[in-house]
Formats: C-alpha cells, structure tokens, sequence
C-alpha cells in the first residue's frame, strides 16, 4: 500500500517542489520591503497595477505582491506568513485547491492570492460557509487590505441592493455560497443592468471547498414566488397516506446480495437461511401499498397502493393524466412521512413554523421552503397551517454556479479524498501542503461498539474523565434529537454543559466564545444531517 501511495502522489510531490521554489523567491526579497516605510509599503499597491497596466502579467508580478502583503500583514496585524502559507497562497493563485491542516491558518493564506488578483480591479470573491466567518474575516483580515490600499465589502443577508451594489464594487468580498448564488439569481430576474448588484464573476476563494462543491454541489438554490391557492388537498391527501403501509426496499436489497446464486447446485444452512429470508420480504412487499427508494428519495406507488387511492379520491385510474397533480401530493406526502422527520431535516417553532435545518451546520434556515409541494406536505403531516405553495422563478446549483467564475481556486483540510471529483467536475487539482511544524495531534482509530447502549455509556465515561481533568469536550451528533439525548445522559451523570443546535442557535456566538476556557461549558452540539436536503427556496 505504501508503494501505491508514493507511485501516485508523484504529481503532488512535484507540484509542491515547484512551488516551494517559487514560495523560496518571495522570501527573498523580504529585506527590500522590511526596510521601507508605512507610506512607501503601501505605494506599492499602485506601482503593481501600474506594471500590470505596462502588459506584465499577475504572475510577473506576484514575487513583490506576495513580499510586500506579507510585509504589511506583520505591520498591521503581527502576523507574517510562513513559508508554507506562502506555498498555499500560490498554490490558490495558480487555480487551485490547497490542502492544509486544521490549524494552519488558511485565512491569513488567503490574503496573499487575493490581494494579488484584486490588482486587476475586477473583484475577488472570498467565499465562508456562515455570515459570521464572512464578518470576522472582512473585518480582521480587511485591515491588511485597506492597509494597502485596497476597499473591502462584506455580503450578508438584509442588505439592500444598494449597499449590496457597494459591497460588490470592492476589491476584494466575502460572503457566503448562500448569499452569492442568491444574488445571481435575483440579478437574472432583473429588468435593467443598472439595477444588478453583482459584476463579472473573476476570481473566487472557497473556504471549506469539499463541502461546498462536492457535499452540497447539487443542492438547488431557488427563487420562488406565491403559486396557486392553499387548499385542503394537502389535508386530504395526509389522511390518506397515514392509512397506507410500506417500506424500504433496502431489506430486498440486502436479501438478494446474500441470496446464493441460482448456478449453485448444493446450499449450505446459511444459503437456506438467506433464501427464506428473501422469500418472507417478498411475501410481506406483496401487501405494501408504496415503496421507499432511501439512496434516490424516490416513491413508487404499488397496484394495491393506486386501488386503495381511486376508492379513497373517487378516480377510475390514478395513473391518469389529469391526475397527475394528485399522485404528485400523494408521493410528496409519502416523502414527508417517511424521510423527513421533526428535530432532524427540519423542526417545528413555537408558533406553528416549519423550520429547515441545515444539514451541514445544523442552523435553522430561516425563510427558507421545500419546493414542489413537500414543505405543504410536511405542514399537514404536523398539523401546522398549511400555507400557498411556492413557484419557482429560478434556480441554480452550487456546481453550476461558480463554474462561472473565470479563476476557481478552494482550501480545506481533507480534499485528497475527493481529487478525482474535482479534476473532472471542475478541473481543479488538488496540492496537498505540509504542516509548518511537525503534527502533534494523535488521531485514534475509530471505536465500534455492538450496541447503541453501549456506545452512549462509552460517550458520558469519556466525558466525565476528561471533564475532570479541565479538558474542553465538543461533542457532535447528526441530529437536533440526538443532541438533546446526549444532554440527558450529560446532565443525569452531573456535567455541566451547553447544548448547541437548531433550537437555540440564537446563542451560538455567545456559547462558542466561552467554549474551551476553563470552568466554561461547551456541549453536544448538532453539526449535520446524514441525510441530503431537497431543493431549498427562498
């Protein structure tokens, strides 16, 4: 195994090699920018552009842009860059995807490339998974650019379009995938340019770029307006479906691969067993009346499912074309029964709302609805008011849109895994770039336990222990409900802690600031959902 990894990390060992050459250079010519003053560090910004102007390229001229930010860095912020921040920061100028280690500092990495690129005066997008990241970021790390010379934006929901017009005429943005892709669409909605908030998508930074390109890559986003009228179909059609019985057909699945092949003259005991087994779930699919596909979240009704429909509705023939709508609300309501569930995908506020969590942060997404009538469908299943279905007006996925920008580049901590993906998705290669110090962390093999009983009483154990010994503990669940099963447990052994998730994620920030200091209570917290979210509209 060893020799296969050395063979096919060839390519990335001499990119790296390449780059630290490069890296080397820039370092080089730290003396000549140490020895100037404020006022001649920061006319270089304009002597840049100047040589850009003259026909030299950006990487003509990205030795004495990297050398004279990584000056400025140290003067505003006390922080200079490492040699392998150099290393990343070139790596995400040439177009892409740096693998760098939690802890490495990719957010001063990312300065370097875009304060480069901002050079050309057509805009760098730097792109957060949260608002509260783009804020941070705009505001710690803007120093440095402003220092420069530079204008900084920042775009996060509730502005306006004119301020969102201001922010996006800076140099360098950052924002959200939410808030750009969002952006895009309501600009192609629009009746006059003047009235556009973004310009030409350039260059684009993505912080956390394996989840935002592979994990949520197809996630649509979707504007959307008021359709027909609220009817009580959606009631009607719930109480239909709470009559009906069905299943997974995962159980079949699982049967057949382990059935013996048909070719096999002599059966063990454990192909009989196998053989039964399959034939008691085909028995017992014979009385279902629907059929769950779990990998395509797909609904098929079955003979007896579409009978028991015509006698419930008073139709000859569900397969009908004009009831093409009604069987459409009856897999809709199926989906809600059985694939989405309350304190999971989404929760149910105070007043009646259903609220969408969000599968990778576990934060409700507020304003936002299921399409095609399942948000209707889920509204019946709680017994909410059920309000006017949406209809959409456009929509884009997250691949689709920043395959838009001219220049693509992305940094994470884990992106080998998904390297083919992104050659062939996006034609990003992806440089993995050492620690600048030896890694001390131990990652532990994984712990698997028979039951899930004994997993939890291994979870409060370990956190009793180490809780006792001063250690901060975070604690992170697929689930809103699991979360709050984890705090029981927590709290019936005697620890204190906070509980982070859907329901109280107006507290985040103040939870997250104390978290890790001593006597300060972190928690279980809900990061994600095992399951991926439908189209979501706003």
């Amino acid at each position: 195994m060893g020799l296969i990894k050395f063979i096919f990390g060839a390519d990335s060992r001499s990119a790296l090699r390449k780059l630290n050459r490069l890296a080397d250079k820039v370092e080089e010519l730290d003396p000549k920018y140490s020895a100037m003053d404020d006022a001649e560090l920061k006319s270089q910004t304009q002597k840049l552009k100047d040589r850009l102007a003259a026909g030299e390229t950006l990487d003509d001229i990205m030795f004495d842009a990297f050398a004279a930010f990584r000056e400025a860095s140290w003067r505003v912020l006390g922080m200079k860059h490492f040699h392998v921040q150099i290393v990343g920061g070139i790596c995400l100028h040439q177009g892409r995807i740096a693998e760098m280690k939690t802890g490495e500092g990719k957010t001063l990495v990312s300065t370097l490339p875009a304060y480069l690129n901002a050079l050309t005066g057509k805009g760098v997008h730097i792109v957060t998974v949260n608002d509260y990241l783009a804020k941070r970021d705009a505001e710690w790390m803007g120093k440095v650019h402003k220092f420069m010379g530079l204008t900084v934006g920042v775009v996060v929901p509730g502005m306006d379009d004119a301020e969102k017009q201001r922010a996006y005429k800076c140099d360098i943005i950052y924002a959200t995938n939410n808030e750009l892709g969002f952006d895009y669409l309501r600009d192609n909605l629009k009746t006059s340019i003047s009235s556009m908030v973004q310009r030409e998508l350039n260059y684009c930074i993505i912080d956390e770029v394996d989840s935002i390109l592979i994990d949520e890559a197809r996630t649509p986003l979707i504007i959307s307006g008021k359709g027909g009228e609220s009817s009580k179909l959606y009631e009607d059609v719930d109480k239909f479906v709470r009559t009906l019985k069905g299943g997974f057909d995962d159980d079949k699945k699982d049967a057949e691969k382990h059935t013996p092949s048909k070719k096999k003259k002599e059966l063990s005991d454990e192909d009989r067993a196998a053989e039964e087994k399959l034939a008691a779930i085909l028995e017992e699919m014979e009385n279902w009346d629907y059929i769950i596909d779990r990998k395509d979240k797909s609904v098929t009704i079955t003979e007896k499912g579409a009978e028991k429909a015509e006698r419930f509705f008073n139709i000859k023939n569900l397969g009908d074309i004009e009831n093409a709508d009604l069987n459409h609300h009856i897999q809709q309501a199926l989906k809600a029964h059985e694939l989405f569930h309350n304190g999971e995908e989404y929760i149910v506020s105070g007043d009646g709302e259903i609220l969408i969590v969000d599968e990778f942060t576990g934060r409700v997404l507020n304003g936002r609805r299921y399409s095609d009538g399942l948000h209707q469908a889920i509204e019946a299943k709680e017994k909410v008011k059920v309000k006017e279905e949406n209809k959409t007006h456009a929509t884009v996925t997250f691949q689709n849109y920043f395959r838009l920008y001219k220049k693509l580049a992305g940094m994470t901590g884990t992106a080998m895994t998904e390297e083919d993906e992104f050659r062939t998705i996006y034609a990003l290669d992806v440089v993995p770039i050492p620690t600048n110090r030896p890694v001390q962390r131990v990652d532990y093999a994984d712990m698997i336990y028979s039951t899930v009983e004994g997993k939890k009483r291994a979870i409060v154990n370990e956190v009793v222990e180490r809780h006792a010994k001063g250690q901060p503990i975070l604690i992170g669940t697929i689930t809103v409900e699991k979360s709050e099963e984890i705090s029981r447990l927590l709290r019936r052994n005697g620890v204190k802690h906070n509980i982070l998730n859907a329901k109280n994620h107006e507290r985040e920030a103040e939870i997250v600031a104390q978290a890790g200091r001593l006597n300060q209570y972190g928690g279980a917290r809900h990061r994600y959902s095992a399951w991926r979210q439908p189209r979501v509209s706003r």
